[in-house]
This record gives structure tokens, sequence and C-alpha cells, in this order.
């Protein structure tokens, strides 16, 4: 089975998440649990252990860290990723969902779905962005990559 049956955010190194962190974080988790596409890419001509998976997403060393382990607990791949492709539409991403919150509150629907447009947007770069990075290591789908740059936002911005 290609898919994820658990995902642990590990942000022992990291400052506490705010509330509304930690509830997107929860969000996100239930949304990619509840559907999702994820199976581990050959390697070196080798075939990856058989699914389904368990995933712990973590920031060391200035990396992000996917620690994939099969359903088991059995190590099944690392893959330590550089932030620095990321920090641009994750900030961007960030931008958008301030303004998308306050807009809310105080704009009407035609200006805030152009503004929920422009963060569906971003978010979508995101979710290709991971792709690309994740390419010859890990087969996602694209909803799949969106869940998981979601997780990567809040990691990445957690304290």
């Amino acid at each position: 089975m290609s898919k994820l049956v658990h995902v642990e955010i590990d942000d022992s190194a990291l400052p506490p998440p705010t509330p509304e962190i930690e509830q997107e974080r929860k969000v996100a988790i239930f949304d990619l649990l509840e559907d999702n596409s994820f199976g581990l890419a050959k390697r070196e001509g080798r075939a990856p252990p058989d699914g389904p998976y368990r995933l712990t997403l973590a920031i060391r060393e200035r990396r992000l860290v996917f620690d994939v382990t099969t359903e088991g607990g059995e190590p099944a791949a690392e893959f330590h990723l550089s932030l620095g492709p990321f920090r641009q539409v994750v900030k961007d991403y960030f931008q958008i969902c301030e303004s998308y919150f306050d807009a809310v509150k105080k704009l009407p629907p035609s200006q805030i779905e152009a503004i929920d447009m422009a963060r569906r947007g971003i978010h979508n770069e995101g979710a290709r962005l991971l792709e690309e990075r994740l390419e010859d290591k890990v087969v996602i789908d694209s909803d799949t990559a969106r869940r998981i740059f979601t997780l990567v936002c809040v990691l990445h911005f957690g304290g």
C-alpha cells in the first residue's frame, strides 16, 4: 500500500508552537491521513520496503528531514532537503495567509476571493517545489504534496 498511516512532527529542536500553529498542524495531519498517496521510489536498483508508512517530519541543522518507517516501525528511508529553496515560497504563503485572514474580517467577497486565489496559487507552487525536491525519492500525488507542504510551512514557522 502506497500511503501514510501515521504522521508526526518532531519539533523538539524548535520553540513551542503557537496555539494557531498547533491547530494548523492538527488539521493538516488529519487531512493528510484521510487521503494521501505516498510511496517510496526505487533507489539504486533496490525495491523499497512495502508500505503503508509512518512519516516523521523535522528540521535539523537547517534541513527538512523526512524519516520514513514501515507501519511496523522498521526504517524505510530518510531524506534531508535544504530549506533554502522553500524559504521564499513559505514566506510568501504566510504573508498571503495573513492578508486573507485580515480580508475576511473587513473586505467584500469579491476581494476575498481574489486573495484566496492568490493564496491557493502560492500553495500550489510550494507543493510543486516539494514534488520536485522529492523526485526520485518519493512518489506522491499533487494533493498529498499540498498537504505535506502545509506541514512544512507550520513546521518552518512553528515558533
